[in-house]
């Protein structure tokens, strides 16, 4: 439930309605617009004291929200949430590039890729240190030493850092040395993760699971908002379906459903839902025109001998070409990449 204020209400009449609905064991979060305050009403009993509510003096309008989540519901927050990530911007008109290879390797791979990276306009500096991986035998990744790499790459380049969190138990090294924590599509639904790694109070990148709904996508984003923490960026990233000549099916039409019904930021993943070189480009042209906020691109010097998906990593001149394409196409939706 939601209390919309009359436009320029008196902080005594907000005080009074939070006031109120604590009285009904109710727990409040203030959403302050430029003119007009909104409060919501979080709990776990069925609501009541509706009627009550509306007679309070400078309330507009009290509504009840339809959807199982709350928190990252447009009829919570009709405006779109801009996650800031150092000096990183995501959400809105903006459109952001994250890149980096798919698993760290040495100092050296990452400072090639790095410098590209931030040569041809990209945010973010992305890696892989934890790998979590099909196969037992398959590069894990180097670990605590590969977030050191990307840590001390990041802070030369001059890029806020994104590394995903595969358990609890990498949770708190992996904050120390990271700016943007990453829960991949197998932990989407790892409520326990989703609930410790919001409390680190970082933003956080949230992956769509291979054969998750929109909805559950959006419901396990709602994990992390109720703990506090409301810089989320969702993630298309590919969905399994029956087809052979992908590595997963981007969902293009994910993207402006997430935009329909949530006010978090959305951006693709074109690699991992690719698999092959030769379609990451097409694909994430597809998915800024469909209004994505941002991409997500493996990049590596040599994806020939990279330990870990070589075949869908892009060489570094290919992606600056990527990403002057996808700044025209940015352009004619009505984004900018900064």
């Amino acid at each position: 439930m939601i209390v919309i204020m009359k436009v320029n209400a008196s902080q005594e009449a907000i005080d009074k309605v939070q006031v109120e609905i604590e009285k009904l064991s109710y727990s409040t979060h203030l959403i302050e617009g430029a003119t007009r305050t909104v409060i919501g009403v979080l709990g776990k009993k069925p609501l009541r004291g509706k009627q009550h509510l509306q007679s309070l003096p400078e309330v507009s309008d009290v509504l009840e929200i339809s959807t199982p989540y709350k928190l990252a519901s447009r009829e919570w927050k009709p405006k779109d949430t801009i996650v800031t990530v150092g000096p990183a911007r995501i959400g809105g008109d903006h459109v952001s590039v994250m890149a980096g290879p798919c698993s760290i390797e040495s100092y050296e791979q990452m400072k090639t890729v790095g410098e590209a990276v931030k040569a041809a306009g990209g945010h973010l500096l992305r890696g892989g240190a934890f790998k979590p991986r099909t196969s037992p035998y398959s590069f894990q990744g180097l670990g605590v030493e590969g977030l050191k790499i990307i840590n001390q790459v990041g802070k030369e380049v001059g890029l806020p850092t994104v590394v995903e969190v595969t358990d609890t138990e990498t949770l708190d090294v992996t904050t120390e040395y990271v700016d943007m924590l990453q829960i991949g599509t197998r932990n989407m639904q790892n409520f326990t993760l989703l609930k410790a790694i919001a409390r680190q109070g970082k933003p956080i990148l949230l992956k769509r699971g291979m054969s998750a709904t929109v909805k559950e996508t959006i419901l396990a984003a709602e994990y992390i908002l109720n703990e506090g923490n409301d810089q989320v960026v969702l993630c298309e990233r590919g969905i399994r379906t029956f087809v052979d000549h992908t590595r997963n099916t981007l969902d293009v039409s994910a993207i402006p459903a997430f935009h329909r019904l949530s006010h978090l930021p959305v951006i693709v993943d074109p690699s991992h839902a690719a698999g092959k070189r030769h379609k990451v480009l097409p694909l994430a042209l597809a998915g800024v025109a469909a209004g994505a906020q941002g991409i997500m691109v493996e990049v590596h010097p040599n994806p020939e001998v990279a330990l870990s998906d070589g075949p869908q990593q892009l060489v570094p001149e290919d992606f600056l070409d990527l990403v002057e394409r996808v700044r025209v196409v940015a352009k004619a939706v009505g984004k900018e990449l900064d």
